[in-house]
């Protein structure tokens, strides 16, 4: 899947996905949540876009920089896989999950540069939940960079996430 990934280099934008029709079946209780319907809601929810996401920078290389433009892009439907919200202490549970998976510098810094804004009950949330959780989902699931999103809008979200191997975490109230 990676390779047709590769080759077929899909974007996330309004010009090339249903966003607006996402962004309409979140509203829609009488639907089942698909994948697609469930980004809807994550997008509407938190009142993100995706054409507000930065182009890569400083990358020559056209193919490399097409995965970081993909990394970059799949962000969102990370959250929405794995339930974590996109609060400070949620995104470095993700960051700590496309770390183990990844191993990019830039997760790397995200997730331990990050953390330096934590309090003191954050901080062991981190430690002590999304990190444990982070090491697991990375053992356990599908490698999340070479799933071909754009074909699973229209799958239901619980057997996407059965398929991939994704426990969503567990998000904590503080």
């Amino acid at each position: 899947t990676g390779q047709r990934i590769l080759r077929d280099r899909p974007v996330v934008s309004k010009a090339t996905l249903p966003i607006d029709d996402f962004i309409k079946q979140a509203s829609d209780n009488d639907s089942p949540l698909t994948f697609g319907k469930a980004y809807g809601v994550f997008l509407k929810s938190h009142g993100f876009d995706p054409d507000e996401r930065d182009q890569v920078k400083y990358v020559s290389d056209p193919e490399l920089a097409y995965i970081m433009l993909r990394y970059r892009q799949c962000h969102d439907y990370w959250h929405v896989l794995t339930g974590l919200p996109p609060t400070v202490l949620g995104e470095l549970g993700l960051k700590w999950l496309e770390l183990l998976q990844t191993g990019l510098p830039v997760a790397a810094l995200s997730a331990t540069v990050g953390s330096l804004k934590l309090s003191y009950d954050e901080r062991n949330v981190l430690t002590n939940q999304y990190l444990p959780w982070a090491v697991q989902m990375s053992q356990q699931s599908a490698y999340l960079m070479n799933v071909y999103y754009e074909e699973e809008f229209d799958t239901n979200l619980d057997e996407l996430r059965e398929r991939l191997r994704i426990e969503p975490a567990v998000v904590a109230a503080l």
